[in-house]
């Protein structure tokens, strides 16, 4: 019997009721109704939920999908996801993984079954997405000085005595900012805060010296609406980045940590959260927070790598802290971006259906992989086949002389970096390898 498709624009299904788990709060998103929002689905998917249409388990490339269209391998989202578990699990580390890179609900529940602490997140409105979905515990990894955003996290805090919520604080303007907010929504328990130690001269926020982190501490210990918790940073902004400048600063951050506790700064606090790590120095991270001293109680270790759930072939190929620890294991790259040979004016040049509005491009342009024949679906790689640019709606190739290469013809590319990647698809397959389409990851941006 075929699946009843109701006509007209259904919207997205609210999340469920408070105190949901973030499973069964993602579970809901299979409910939403497959239509023109969404790029390459099948048109014959039209008023399908998202749900009957994986059930279904199309192929991506004889099940009706258009392209172009960006596609997740499940294989390789699950090895990452389980990689860096293993990692984290392995050098005491707890771990928030940054939501931002993907910003869908599905992947924070099976980065939260693997055992993360909460989600990172950078901005209110992803907060706000991760409460919508459950999450109970955030990080975020900027200062919060909005004081309409600051009015809805003391709403939150008070409608859920079990949500943790942890922020930056880099400056004493900031603390008097949150404060004066906080007062005035009426906050009834106090935001916990880190001070960020900022990782250089002409590097990106954060108090620049000691000194300056131990005035915004002060302002925070004279604010009523705050706690002091901890210290935090980025090593991926120290100038001139080699491992001796990331493990120096890192050190300094922990110094930073042990002073200001031996100081009793922390009072109050039950457990110090010392928290780093972007995705390409988590090794050095790993190494200096092995040595964090005994302090006077237990010290949240706190990682926060995002990008590695889908990897890629271009940034963070180069940068991954495994090309210098290859015994720790490696990530492989998840995204795939199909497009179509559309135009052929020459023998060295071709042009694609996907452009700026379908492939990362802000770092290295997409790299072509493999050709799929228009004509009887065999699968080669891409040799001679380069991208020299994107347009809008057109990727730019060259060709080596002699390649073949004819409209109609599916090329295969891989994608940097992770996190412009996923901002310009709102339902991306996962793929399998043999091309069966296992399920739609939703995202939220």
């Amino acid at each position: 019997m075929a699946a009843e498709r109701p006509t007209g624009h259904t919207a997205a299904p609210a999340p469920s009721a408070p105190g949901a788990s973030p499973a069964s709060l993602a579970s809901g998103l299979a409910d939403e109704r497959v239509d023109h929002r969404f790029k390459a689905l099948p048109p014959d998917a039209e008023g399908l939920t998202v749900g009957a249409l994986a059930a279904e388990r199309r192929n991506l490339f004889t099940g009706g999908f258009t392209t172009p269209v960006l596609a997740l391998s499940a294989e390789s989202v699950a090895h990452n996801l389980d990689l860096l578990e293993t990692y984290a699990e392995r050098h005491g580390l707890a771990f928030a993984p940054h939501g931002k890179t993907s910003m869908s609900p599905q992947l924070f529940v099976d980065q939260l079954k693997r055992g993360a602490w909460g989600i990172t997140a950078a901005v209110p409105h992803q907060a706000r997405v991760y409460r919508a979905y459950g999450i109970g515990r955030i990080f975020l990894a900027n200062e919060l000085v909005d004081a309409v955003a600051l009015r809805w996290l003391a709403g939150e805090m008070t409608a859920d005595p079990d949500f943790r919520f942890v922020c930056y604080v880099d400056s004493v303007r900031g603390v008097e900012l949150m404060e004066a907010a906080l007062g005035a929504a009426g906050a009834t328990r106090p935001v916990d805060v880190v001070v960020e130690l900022g990782a250089g001269e002409g590097a990106r926020t954060g108090a620049r010296t000691e000194a300056d982190c131990a005035a915004v501490a002060d302002a925070v210990a004279a604010a009523g609406s705050l706690r002091l918790v901890g210290v935090a940073g980025y090593e991926g902004e120290v100038p001139d980045a080699d491992p001796e400048r990331v493990r120096a600063w890192l050190r300094r951050l922990v110094g930073l940590a042990a002073d200001f506790d031996a100081a009793g700064r922390f009072s109050g606090a039950e457990e110090i959260v010392v928290s780093a790590g972007g995705s390409a120095w988590f090794d050095a991270v790993a190494d200096v927070f092995a040595e964090i001293p005994e302090l006077s109680v237990p010290v949240l270790k706190l990682l926060r790598s995002g990008a590695y759930v889908s990897h890629d072939d271009g940034h963070y190929k180069h940068l991954t802290p495994f090309n210098r620890v290859p015994e720790e294991g490696a990530l492989e790259p998840a995204f795939r971006l199909w497009a179509q040979v559309v135009s052929r004016p020459s023998g060295e040049q071709a042009f694609l259906n996907a452009g700026k509005r379908d492939a990362a491009y802000d770092l290295d342009l997409p790299e072509a992989q493999v050709v799929r024949s228009g004509r009887d679906g065999s699968v080669r790689p891409a040799t001679g086949v380069t991208v020299t640019g994107l347009s809008d709606q057109h990727t730019w190739v060259r060709t080596d002389e002699g390649v073949e290469l004819e409209v109609g013809d599916w090329v295969g590319m891989g994608l940097s970096h992770p996190c412009t990647s996923f901002d310009k698809w709102q339902l991306i397959p996962l793929v399998e390898a043999d091309g069966t389409v296992s399920d739609y990851i939703r995202t939220f941006f």
